[in-house]
């Protein structure tokens, strides 16, 4: 029986399909709501000294504890399965994105700023139309890594029983099934990059359009 006959096997028997649209879905979800707090906390970061201090301590804390002891942190508050997975999710990814948004925000340019300061804009108009743009190539490296951390909770997130591809792993490390675990393990790295790349496209036009890091 030839590879191709074989993953397809493999692929029916576990439904690897549905499972990776359970995947996508947790996946989706995780990374949306990851990139609209944490640049909100960018902002809010950048405006305020003591909020930054104290924001990006906790996020660091969070950061420094083991993903999966995280999601097993996660259960008696939020339950089992799908809502730890995409909590563990948000927290674990939030640091890059809230931190390289106030960065960016902090990073421009004082001769735009002085400019902005000069035709009168407020500095909530200086943040929207002056700071923001100038950020973008940083906040997207942020969001890149967001990426990647979205993507490995969430198909950790399959040893609490959320599903998606992280439930066909589980099953065939305590069954043994070391194919089962090549065929999705692979395709879990193929998605990984995929979505990687994905960003990493939007990542060097917003870099082209305004300049500074991809």
């Amino acid at each position: 029986m030839d590879i191709l006959a074989l993953v397809g096997e493999v692929w029916q028997a576990y439904d690897l399909g549905l499972r990776t649209v359970q995947h996508l879905e947790m996946f989706a979800v995780s990374f949306i709501v990851t990139v609209t707090v944490g640049i909100v906390l960018g902002i809010v970061f950048f405006s305020s000294t003591n909020a930054r201090f104290a924001g990006i301590t906790v996020l660091t804390i969070i950061e420094m504890i083991p993903d999966i002891a995280l999601l097993i942190l996660l259960i008696p508050v939020v339950g089992i399965g799908v809502p730890p997975t995409v909590s563990a999710a948000v927290l674990y990814s939030l640091l890059p994105v809230a931190r390289n948004t106030t960065a960016g925000l902090g990073g421009a340019s004082p001769h735009y700023i002085e400019t902005a300061q000069a035709v009168g804009l407020t500095e909530r108009e200086t943040i929207c139309y002056i700071r923001f743009p100038l950020a973008l190539p940083l906040i997207f490296a942020g969001v890149r890594i967001a990426v990647i951390f979205c993507m490995g909770v969430v198909t950790l997130g399959g040893i609490i029983g959320a599903g998606g591809l992280g439930a066909p792993l589980q099953t065939g490390i305590t069954t043994g099934n070391d194919l089962l675990i090549l065929v999705t393990g692979c395709w879990v790295t193929f998605l990984a990059v995929s979505m990687d790349g994905v960003a990493w496209g939007i990542s060097r036009y917003v870099s082209t359009r305004y300049g500074g890091m991809e």
